[in-house]
């Protein structure tokens, strides 16, 4: 009974130090608010069907109502807000998918007429891919066309057809792409949330033609691409070859002229990040118009003496970063660098402290109510994870480090930049890696390396040279700074070169499981949004995600969901491939998620494991035999005899010795599948279709 006794005190003890925590850090409750309106909109996003449309709303309702009445009971209220982030978070999800809603193809169309306007166009390779909105498709209803369209024009003798002009084209056209694979990326959730309703490629030449009268609208949308594209061209007319194509890409954030071997090695050199344009240009941007603004006002005597003129360079800073801002087309990690600029620039001019976390809240509820989909893409979680994880420490170093900068000598604040830069680095790529690993499934591991050369050099020679290059733009002097700029640039992808040809610079991972995925983004979040002892908490949990991959079992079979592509696991571990040409796309993906780049062979040397020949293969797993049929002929054979029947035609009659089949309507209702087996005989089986349910950008087949 004394036992008892102490072990309840010690409860009560616990109970007591963690409210006592949780009073303590009141200051920062509202930086969880954001995370509930995250774990709302992932909520919405994770259900297999469609939601009333009143859930969401009535679920804002009855948790304002909750917060009114427990108002006077403290925990009772944070409980009450929490579920009222929570609920907008969901609501704002369903109100977007409702405003986005528009038709989607349901099926291939082949080399059909198609007509509409231009909104976009980007060059890929030799080509363009374009975004046609109005589009008018031959042989479908009006109210069966989708509102916009994704088409690539092959080969490089087609002129570039600038935003607001009117074409006419033969396509094929198919339906936006779902997973490749259970859990993978779902490119149609991507798709519906641009209303993009088809893709697909022209044959031959576009035509240009008269627009009609009746349609409108988009005129500021279609002015602003075609000046993106004014100012990408004469740029890559300034600066020709790889050197013009990263130019454009730095300013104007069109990144589908860089070639793929120079892609690569950006990316395998762990420079990426330079390409997407996010708060290190934006913060550049920002600064050289702000000091130098400021110091074109200081001679201004006047002014100077009269004037606050650190406001007054603070507004021009805004402005600057506001044209970037469109000029570098909106993506996601520009918005929330954009939105921390102005937080930022907006506390200079109120004589506020610039840079905390709230800011960062901040941003991270307005890019969440405006556009909740971007919470499941990997630009979103990177960007902010690497803020997040930055600003908590300066929050925390910026108490301990003396300000007195000035009595350091140049060489010194030359290595103490180093020194920091070394430290950000190391801090973002582990913030941002568990969703490149889930995301990616790759991890640069001479990222550092690279990037203590390649961060000083962008910031310091190449984007202040871009800068001066737009400044110059209007009155046609702009090669004078494009030059300088292609030196940067030139010593930019030599660096990425030399490290991505580094012996290792790569390293391949399996894909991290969503479980691994949400514990890192709550370990991490612990760590970095609290300030007292018990943050360190989210340490290990936070480790335990990093670790998550290696948890992670892989599937035994795969089969894509055109039954053009098997792939087994062989003995070694490895997935091999039952084709190197078909499916492609399903089967890279496939490869990656398990940490492979190229396919084990196939049948290969696990003769008793894989048999195969020109009717189908034999699977020998989990104390099971997996018939694998491609051909008619073997599917009465493999019926009598198979445990587990995996057929790419349809099975149309009973199999009496297979307790599963799965023939070509599974796959065509259901998507791509993948088997686990367990040695005790048990069969687990995954579908994109039961994972994914219906929704708008998964209707039902």
């Amino acid at each position: 009974m004394a036992a008892s006794a102490l072990d309840d005190d010690q409860e009560l003890d616990t109970t007591g130090a963690l409210a006592r925590a949780f009073l303590a850090e009141r200051e920062r409750w509202p930086l969880w608010i954001p995370v509930g309106l995250g774990l709302g909109i992932a909520l919405y996003f994770s259900l297999t069907i469609e939601p009333p449309p009143y859930a969401g709303a009535a679920a804002v309702v009855v948790s304002a109502l909750t917060a009114v009445a427990a108002r006077r009971r403290l925990g009772w209220l944070v409980a009450a807000m929490a579920m009222l982030a929570v609920s907008a978070g969901f609501t704002a999800a369903q109100l977007r998918g409702a405003l986005v809603d528009a038709p989607i193809l349901v099926k291939e169309m082949r080399a059909v007429g198609v007509s509409g306007r231009v909104v976009a166009n980007e060059i890929r390779g030799a080509g363009q891919r374009l975004v046609i909105d109005h589009p008018r498709i031959e042989g479908l209803d009006p109210a069966a066309t989708p509102e916009r369209l994704r088409i690539t024009l092959r080969g490089g003798r087609e002129e570039r057809i600038p935003p607001g002009r009117w074409l006419s084209l033969r396509a094929t056209l198919s339906p936006p792409s779902g997973p490749a694979a259970p859990g993978a990326f779902d490119f149609a959730r991507h798709a519906y949330f641009k209303r993009l309703g088809g893709y697909g490629f022209a044959y031959g030449r576009a035509r240009l033609i008269d627009p009609p009268g009746e349609v409108g609208g988009g005129g500021w949308t279609i002015a602003l691409g075609r000046f993106r594209q004014a100012v990408t061209q004469r740029i890559r007319a300034g600066l020709g070859g790889e050197a013009g194509a990263v130019a454009a890409a730095l300013l104007t954030g069109e990144r589908g002229a860089i070639s793929k071997p120079t892609l690569a090695a950006i990316r395998d050199a762990g420079l990426a990040h330079l390409l997407a344009i996010s708060g290190l240009h934006m913060g550049l941007f920002a600064g050289i118009v702000f000091f130098a603004m400021r110091a074109a006002l200081a001679l201004w005597e006047p002014v100077a003496l009269r004037h606050a003129i650190k406001k007054w360079a603070a507004g021009a800073a805004l402005a600057g970063m506001a044209f970037y801002l469109f000029l570098s087309g909106a993506t996601i990690p520009t918005q929330r660098a954009f939105l921390m600029g102005a937080l930022v620039i907006a506390a200079v001019m109120l004589d506020r402290t610039a840079i905390s976390m709230r800011s960062v809240a901040l941003a991270a509820v307005a890019v969440l109510l405006v556009q909740p989909e971007s919470l499941l893409g990997p630009s979103f979680q990177m960007s902010f994870a690497a803020v997040v994880a930055l600003v908590a420490v300066f929050e925390e170093v910026n108490e301990r480090v003396s300000k007195s900068d000035a009595a350091y000598h140049w060489s010194n604040r030359l290595r103490r930049y180093f020194i920091g830069l070394s430290v950000m680095t190391v801090i973002a790529n582990l913030a941002t890696g568990p969703f490149a690993l889930y995301s990616f499934n790759r991890f640069a591991v001479y990222g550092l390396a690279a990037n203590l050369i390649a961060v000083p050099l962008t910031a310091l020679w190449i984007m202040p040279w871009g800068m001066a290059a737009l400044l110059l733009m209007p009155v046609g002097l702009e090669a004078l700074a494009l030059a300088p700029m292609g030196w940067g640039i030139d010593g930019l992808i030599a660096v990425a070169q030399g490290v991505a040809a580094w012996s290792g610079a790569v390293k391949l991972l399996p894909a991290m499981p969503m479980l691994g995925l949400a514990a890192a983004a709550g370990g991490g979040l612990w760590l970095c949004l609290w300030r007292g002892k018990w943050r360190w908490a989210g340490a290990p949990v936070f480790a335990l995600a990093l670790a998550s991959p290696a948890l992670n079992p892989s599937p035994d079979l795969l089969i894509d969901g055109a039954g053009k592509l098997f792939a087994v696991r062989m003995a070694s571990g490895e997935l091999a491939l039952s084709s190197r040409r078909a499916a492609r796309f399903a089967g890279g993906i496939w490869l990656r998620r398990n940490g492979q780049r190229e396919s084990a062979p196939w049948p290969g040397p696990d003769g008793d494991r894989l048999r195969c020949d020109g009717a189908g293969c034999i699977l020998r797993a989990g104390g099971k035999m997996v018939a694998l049929v491609n051909d008619g002929r073997a599917l009465a054979d493999d019926c009598r005899e198979a445990a587990i029947v995996f057929s790419t035609i349809p099975v149309r009659n009973a199999c009496p010795s297979a307790s599963l089949v799965i023939d070509r309507f599974d796959l065509w209702r259901n998507g791509a599948h993948a088997l686990y087996f367990d040695d005790g005989g048990g069969v687990r089986v995954e579908s994109v279709g039961a994972i994914r349910g219906s929704r708008p950008w998964s209707p039902g087949r």
